[in-house]
């Protein structure tokens, strides 16, 4: 099992529920924190003293209070040490339910494991932080196996949610191609852009941008 397993999350009920777990499971060593900014810092130090953090479970949303931290949210946090440290296993856990997101995370940093909180998460923790020591597999909650099926997620690309990005702060269609120029996107053609967001909102069947923004606010693309 796991030796040394670290916990960040903002909710201190979540903290304790996590902690219960790992303690049924023999972890010797058990650490937490509320902050992403803190969580880095601490598996910097383990590594440093040659005491590294074997897991990490961590929120993905943490609300901003009276502090500046740098890493906003679990997302970063999990970039940050994928980066530095990728030999450490990750299990988000988290409310976040939104197909892209979730995907996004197995795929663009591999983490290992993704838990819905909600009724039976307590249980699927635990379910997880096994399936990843001991099978080296991806976890998924049940109630989100979907999400590897779902054509929506598999076809929409980088371009594509840069496209819905700047749709949704404003950009008007007529303005894209520019902010495309600056931002230093390719394709970055009045023509290319206006074929791929016909694509977009055929594929969604939005009436209109705004239309097609929503949706994709929907989905958790933006």
């Amino acid at each position: 099992m796991f030796k040394k397993v670290l916990i960040v999350d903002d909710i201190d009920f979540n903290d304790i529920a996590a902690v219960q777990v790992l303690e049924e499971l023999g972890v010797p060593e058990i650490a937490f924190t509320k902050y992403c900014d803190d969580a880095l810092l601490k598996i910097k130090k383990g590594f440093k003293d040659n005491e590294p953090y074997d897991l990490l479970i961590s929120d993905l949303s943490f609300k901003a209070d009276y502090r500046e931290n740098i890493l906003k949210s679990g997302e970063e946090l999990i970039a940050s040490v994928k980066q530095l440290f990728p030999e450490i296993k990750i299990i988000a856990f988290s409310i976040e339910d939104k197909s892209y997101r979730i995907k996004s995370l197995f795929d663009k940093y591999s983490i290992n494991g993704f838990v819905m909180k909600g009724r039976n998460s307590i249980a699927e923790l635990k379910k997880a932080i096994e399936v990843v020591y001991d099978n080296d597999q991806k976890y998924l909650s049940p109630e989100l196996n979907y999400i590897l099926q779902d054509k929506t997620v598999n076809e929409i690309d980088n371009y594509d949610i840069q496209l819905l990005k700047y749709l949704s702060i404003g950009v008007t269609q007529e303005n894209m191609e520019s902010t495309f120029k600056n931002a230093g996107i390719t394709p970055n053609s009045k023509s290319t852009i206006e074929k791929r967001l016909n694509k977009l909102k055929i594929y969604f069947k939005a009436n209109n941008p705004t239309h097609l923004v929503a949706i994709a606010k929907d989905l958790g693309l933006v």
